[in-house]
């Protein structure tokens, strides 16, 4: 018996590894990619919107509605990523214009009028900051019920990457991720732990080289300025490829292992701002809120990565 795709919708910040999160959702065969939505992030609201038109134009995907979200955090200004993703949000090569007209509905209201619409529930992909989804549930607690699941990249049960122990997307709005954590719907969370498993190494570069076509071609040296600005920033040569691990949590959840738990947000820590407080070891004795990825089957991620990109690029 042949299951109907899940109806999702990626709200991201392109962003090098969202564009790859665009890719993976828009091919995978067990998802219905139903909109794109953009946030504030990796760089402000007008870049990274076009980033996702652009991309999508290079792809092939005009179909797709795309929409334009928060211009900053529930609280506080907006902190671009130029230090990894460059002054456009997605520096390493000159992509086409976009011939796609972006949706005159803002990124909550386009979320809503899918979700209110869609005859099945409706999954919502977040790789970047978590501001456009806390508006959608503060705003439409009616629709609540419609959500299938949140799946979140995000986090991390060791560290952080922007602060010692904050990610960047729940650092940039640890409010909004708070909302998102409190809400009682059915999450899923991958974080730092996982997707610095996750390394485009040098063998990734070559099966990606090896595809030769119009669009690797052009994510070959996006992917090669991500690597230098995580060698420069991080000391790391093998840059992680996060966003896409979101979409994966959705189309083949089989592939990871899972530990529910409570997670908490840290909003006030001096040191700790953006913190995700996972208690791994229920020490707590708070409610468990979250499905948090603690392994995953590295080498079929790479497979279904790659396929996307080939697929696409015939």
């Amino acid at each position: 018996m042949s299951m109907l795709p899940i109806p999702v919708i990626l709200d991201c910040d392109p962003g090098h590894d969202d564009v790859m999160a665009i890719l993976l959702a828009a091919y995978s065969k067990e998802l219905d990619l139903k909109a794109i939505t953009t946030v504030s992030g990796n760089g402000p609201i007008d870049k990274v919107t076009q980033n996702a038109l652009r991309f999508c134009t290079l792809a092939g995907l005009g179909n797709i509605p795309i929409a334009q979200g928060a211009t900053h955090p529930l609280i506080g200004q907006s902190h671009a990523a130029t230090e990894i993703h460059g002054e456009s949000a997605l520096d390493g090569v000159d992509l086409p214009a976009s011939t796609i007209v972006l949706s005159q509905l803002s990124a909550v209201q386009l979320m809503a009028s899918i979700i209110a619409d869609s005859p099945a529930p409706v999954t919502i992909i977040a790789t970047g900051p978590l501001t456009n989804v806390a508006q959608l549930l503060t705003n439409h607690p009616e629709l609540h019920s419609r959500i299938r699941s949140i799946s979140i990249m995000g986090g991390g049960t060791e560290r952080g990457n922007w602060r010692p122990l904050a990610e960047f997307n729940i650092w940039f709005d640890p409010e909004a991720a708070d909302i998102v954590f409190s809400s009682g719907l059915d999450i899923h969370l991958c974080g730092l732990n996982i997707t610095h498993q996750v390394l485009i190494t040098p063998e990734i570069f070559l099966r990606l080289e090896n595809i030769d076509s119009h669009l690797s071609r052009r994510i070959v040296p996006l992917m090669k300025f991500f690597a230098h600005a995580y060698d420069t920033t991080f000391n790391m040569p093998e840059p992680p490829l996060h966003d896409p691990i979101a979409v994966l949590m959705v189309s083949r959840p089989e592939l990871f292992t899972f530990a529910h738990v409570p997670v908490a947000i840290e909003k006030d820590g001096t040191h700790t701002r953006g913190a995700t407080v996972i208690d791994l070891h229920g020490v707590t004795n708070t409610p468990k809120n979250a499905y948090v990825a603690i392994g995953l089957d590295v080498p079929a991620f790479w497979d279904l990565m790659i396929d996307a990109v080939a697929a696409i690029s015939e």
